[in-house]
């Protein structure tokens, strides 16, 4: 795309927003000038949250990454612990922001540390999965030279694989560094004092329009620019562009008594650090394993507890589920409208970037007031989670389509249609079910942000009553609820993805 086609598509994108914003008339919807206008009003207060903003979002992401390096290069230097360290990473990547937010600020007190907490758990996982592919991304006759010279996995992690991995990090880093921002702003929510989160309460409590849409344009701004940063530092650092990473690891193979033995090796060392990570706190805050499944199980309100739960989950789900689905036939289907008719991707692409960068916290009190407070206003913003990940990666997916093939089908005349649905799909679905797993966690957090702040009903809404009434067993369940659902609905998508690359593209399925 040309810098004449990128600044057309700007302008069209702030144009379009202008005039939304007349028909509007200003009650729902805030313009590109009413948002100019605000900020004109306000320099000092939206520089100063934004500056708290970023600050801690650049803790977290450097924090969040180193993380995630020193765990990949755990599976480097010892091999059978992939599975193990690919399962725990999962878990806590499926971790609800907004219920660990409140038990943070409890057990950490005042000041930035939740906040840097969610900003590193936000953006690990998204650096880890490029990470540990890059890490087995070399040829083995690299490897096999390290050992002709009495060399050990220390120098091979060292010299080789350590290297090999240098685009896949970029890839990770350029990533990760936008969900910073919203890690960051989660953690605002439960209590900061300044702060981007802060300023989208307020103005969502007095209804502040303008001021709501000034603080969405400024997230949506750090994000674009950090996005940005990290994307030029890493063309400086190496000549080409990183790869995208649309797979996991490829994990190891194992009989189905291997693999369950793996599972319950995997559940026993996540109740050992729950437990390890709370010892000697307060009970009252810091629930143990055994303190979940009493409130759960034989404790004399557990049926009332179980209720409340179910009730809950089934309602989360109820909008969550369709949502999810809705973002990925949306992102699918731009990304393949837009390999048909590339001219409409000046349009579009813009639009599509905007949606990605606004963090979900700042838009969700928006589209409440747009959409009002029922199923439509949670499935939109549902879907707008979900959308520009899959339509980024359905992008990519499509370029994968084998030159020669298309070469062959443009021989015997076949038109763009054609081509795009005999081999530019099948080519995208590896990358369309990537996105798809990964979009499971954003679904149900987006759900949970959602009717945290606006619809009163669902796991969201039950944490923050939990929250509200120091009621930190319900929270601690709600947490665990939000975990295993992601994780299972993880799982459902990974087997739908291998019983349908075992049939379409057999040779990209993992083993």
């Amino acid at each position: 795309m040309t810098a004449r086609t990128r600044w057309f598509g700007l302008a069209t994108f702030l144009g379009l927003w202008q005039g939304l914003a007349l028909l509007a008339g200003g009650w729902l919807l805030a313009g590109p000038v009413g948002v100019l206008e605000w900020l004109a009003a306000h320099p000092g207060l939206m520089a100063r949250a934004a500056a708290v903003t970023l600050a801690n979002a650049a803790c977290g992401f450097v924090l969040g990454n180193l993380a995630a390096i020193l765990l990949a290069a755990i599976p480097a230097l010892w091999p059978r612990t992939l599975n193990l360290v690919a399962g725990l990473a999962l878990v806590v990547f499926c971790l609800p922001l907004i219920a660990t937010g409140p038990i943070l600020r409890v057990l950490m007190g005042p000041g930035n540390g939740p906040q840097i907490v969610l900003a590193a758990l936000a953006v690990y996982y998204t650096t880890l999965i490029p990470l540990l592919a890059g890490l087995r991304a070399m040829p083995s006759a690299w490897l096999d030279l390290v050992q002709i010279y009495g060399r050990g996995r220390w120098a091979e992690l060292v010299h080789v694989r350590a290297r090999a991995s240098v685009p896949y990090l970029l890839a990770g880093l350029r990533i990760s560094a936008p969900a910073a921002i919203l890690g960051a702003m989660v953690g605002e929510f439960t209590g900061a004092e300044r702060g981007l989160g802060v300023l989208t309460i307020r103005f969502s409590r007095d209804l502040d329009v303008p001021a709501l849409w000034s603080v969405a344009a400024v997230a949506a701004g750090l994000a674009i620019a950090v996005h940005a940063a990290v994307g030029w530092l890493g063309r400086r650092a190496l000549p080409d562009a990183p790869p995208v990473i649309l797979a996991p690891p490829r994990l190891l193979r194992g009989s189905p008594g291997r693999k369950a033995a793996h599972a319950a090796l995997l559940v026993a060392l996540i109740l050992v650090l729950w437990w390890v990570a709370v010892a000697g706190l307060n009970p009252f805050f810091a629930k143990r394993p055994a303190d979940v499944a009493a409130a759960v199980i034989w404790a004399p309100d557990a049926a009332m507890t179980r209720a409340a739960l179910m009730t809950a989950m089934m309602q989360t789900l109820a909008l969550a589920v369709p949502g999810y689905l809705a973002g990925l036939a949306l992102g699918a289907g731009l990304a393949i409208l837009l390999a048909l008719r590339p001219g409409l991707s000046a349009v579009m692409t813009p639009w599509a970037v905007a949606l990605r960068s606004i963090p979900i916290v700042t838009t969700a009190p928006l589209i409440v007031l747009l959409l009002g407070r029922g199923a439509a206003g949670t499935v939109t913003l549902v879907a707008l989670m979900v959308f520009f990940p899959t339509f980024a990666a359905c992008q990519e997916g499509l370029r994968q389509a084998p030159g020669p093939i298309l070469d062959l089908f443009r021989s015997y005349c076949a038109g763009p249609l054609r081509q795009t649905l005999h081999v530019r799909i099948p080519a995208m679905l590896p990358a369309l079910f990537a996105s798809a797993r990964m979009g499971v966690p954003a679904a149900i957090l987006a759900a949970t942000v959602v009717e945290w702040l606006a619809t009163g009903r669902g796991l969201g809404n039950l944490m923050a009553l939990s929250a509200s009434v120091s009621d930190y067993a319900m929270l601690w369940l709600t947490m665990v609820a939000v975990t295993a659902m992601s994780a299972l609905l993880y799982a459902v998508v990974a087997g739908a993805e291998t019983r349908v690359l075992a049939v379409m593209a057999p040779e990209q399925v993992r083993a």
